[in-house]
């Protein structure tokens, strides 16, 4: 008998597109996750699923006012949902599709009543540094990219062949070089491809594509 394709899922475990979730009970808490994923490439939420992957099963109607509410009312803008709905186990489970965002930056609202944006990292909802969000705002405007290769990008270069890694601090201060200015040539070229940004939960940085 084939597997029921939530089962391979399941069984794939959680990662930079899928996230398992045994309630929505929070709208502020699930509101990230949705935009993390609305930033990156989408992904997929399983509702009434434990971090073991045993089936916890919800109440569908609950968890969908939840869901509604946090991608409309918890989100900026609005993050749209694909919800469907699964029998398994004799437990009902949810299915939550998350397309890649046509408006990004996507941004949820924090405790403060802040609105706060996320990215999603291997299996966590990390806070986006401002490099990213500079991205994520220019790729969502499709701005021409204009690289100027000049004596800073360069020692980037030297800086980044010699140790691997680099994070914006680091630049700056090596090249002599206001974080604003950094920030904008790092902008620049990790939209060309040149170089990658990492997120971790301390810092962010950089290499080379």
């Amino acid at each position: 008998m084939p597997i029921h394709p939530i089962y391979q899922l399941i069984l794939a475990g959680e990662s930079e597109v899928l996230d398992f979730k045994q309630t929505v009970n929070d709208p502020a808490k699930i509101a990230k996750a949705l935009v993390a994923f609305a930033n990156r490439k989408g992904g997929r939420l399983l509702i009434g699923v434990r971090d073991n992957k045993s089936i916890a099963g919800i109440r569908s109607e609950d968890e969908k006012y939840m869901l509604d509410l946090a991608a409309s009312f918890y989100c900026k803008p609005e993050v749209p949902l694909i919800i469907d709905e699964w029998e398994l186990e004799g437990k009902t489970i949810l299915e939550v599709t998350i397309p890649e965002g046509t408006e990004k930056p996507y941004a949820a609202k924090g405790e403060d009543g802040k609105y706060w944006v996320y990215i999603r990292v291997k299996d966590q909802s990390l806070l986006a540094s401002k490099v990213v969000v500079e991205v994520l705002k220019k790729e969502s405007r499709d701005e021409e990219n204009l690289i100027e290769y000049g004596p800073k990008e360069k020692g980037l270069m030297e800086l980044l062949a010699k140790n691997g890694r680099v994070t914006l601090n680091e630049f700056a201060k090596k090249m002599n070089i206001s974080r604003r200015r950094a920030s904008r040539i790092l902008v620049s070229l990790i939209r060309a491809g040149v170089i990658r940004s990492h997120n971790t939960e301390k810092t962010e940085f950089y290499t080379l594509s």
